[in-house]
This record gives C-alpha cells, sequence and structure tokens, in this order.
C-alpha cells in the first residue's frame, strides 16, 4: 500500500509568506501616517483652551488686537505644551502648535514643525477657527479674519498624510 502524506509544501509555504510580506508591506506605512496623524492631533487637542478663552475676550473687547493680543491677556499664565507638542504660541488671534515634544515622530519634530488656527468671524459673529498646514487656508466663504486679528499663517508641516481632516 502507498502511504500518503499530508501537509504542505515548500512551495505553498512560500507563497504564503510572500502574500504576508505585501500585506506588511503595505500596512505598515499606512500605521505610520496614522499615528503621526494622532500625535498632530494632540496640538487641536490643546488650542481648544485658547480657543475658549479668546471667545470669551473677543465678545467683551470686539477686538483681538489690544486686550486679547497674548496668552496672558486670555487669561492665561502658563505655558502649554504636551507629549508631542513643544509649545502653544498664541497672537492676535492666530494660535500656533510647535511640534518637537520628547515623544513626537521624527517626521514631525526638528525643524520647527507646525500647524496654526486662526481666528475667522461669520457674519452673525459667530468664530470659527480655520486649521493650516503649510499653505495658509484662505477663509472659507462668509467668513473674515476678526477684528485685529493677524492674517493667516502657514503652518511648517508640509505632508498633507500627516493633517487632521481639518487642516486641508
Amino acid at each position: 500500500m502507498k502511504s500518503l502524506q499530508k501537509g504542505f509544501t515548500l512551495i505553498e509555504l512560500m507563497i504564503v509568506i510572500a502574500i504576508i510580506g505585501i500585506l506588511a508591506a503595505i500596512a505598515i506605512p499606512a500605521y505610520q501616517n496614522y499615528t503621526i496623524r494622532a500625535q498632530v492631533s494632540e496640538g487641536l487637542s490643546l488650542a481648544g483652551g485658547i480657543e475658549t478663552a479668546f471667545d470669551e475676550c473677543y465678545a467683551n473687547h470686539g477686538t483681538a488686537a489690544g486686550s486679547c493680543a497674548t496668552l496672558k491677556d486670555l487669561g492665561i499664565n502658563s505655558s502649554i505644551s504636551g507629549t508631542y507638542v513643544k509649545s502653544m504660541q498664541y497672537n492676535d488671534g492666530v494660535i500656533t502648535a510647535v511640534y518637537g515634544g520628547a515623544n513626537a515622530n521624527s517626521n514631525i519634530s526638528g525643524a520647527q514643525n507646525s500647524i496654526t488656527l486662526a481666528a475667522y468671524q461669520s457674519p452673525n459673529g459667530d468664530i470659527s477657527w480655520v486649521c493650516s498646514g503649510a499653505t495658509a487656508n484662505t477663509a472659507p466663504a462668509g467668513l473674515s479674519v476678526v477684528k485685529g486679528g493677524a492674517a493667516p499663517l502657514a503652518g511648517t508641516i508640509a505632508n498633507d498624510a500627516y493633517l487632521p481632516s481639518s487642516c486641508y
């Protein structure tokens, strides 16, 4: 009687390993972009407190210049930083998140990588914040830079894959 062997041949195992390698080659860069984007979004979270303080100050004074020009004017007396954000800067209605914290990915740390958020006002007085990466975003239809506010600035993160969806 002839005995039948059961199992995988070397060719079948090599094909499976090749398929796993191809899937890994596709998945790893996508995962890296995802983790960098999560790190960049920390800047938007930290900016939330500054945005709220500005909204209140602007509602009380009607201008971004003068009474609402600096973090101290907004009632924020300490520096703001995070795990991936080196510092948060503010001037006349423009917030800048500078990346490079101790745990930040090398693609967003180093050469002063940043995103900016500029305050805009609708005709009915609502404040909206527009985020910019390497290109300064223009005001959406119907919005204008807040009174006394600085012109929108560009950040320095050039790779759009790293930006949160609100920064396109």
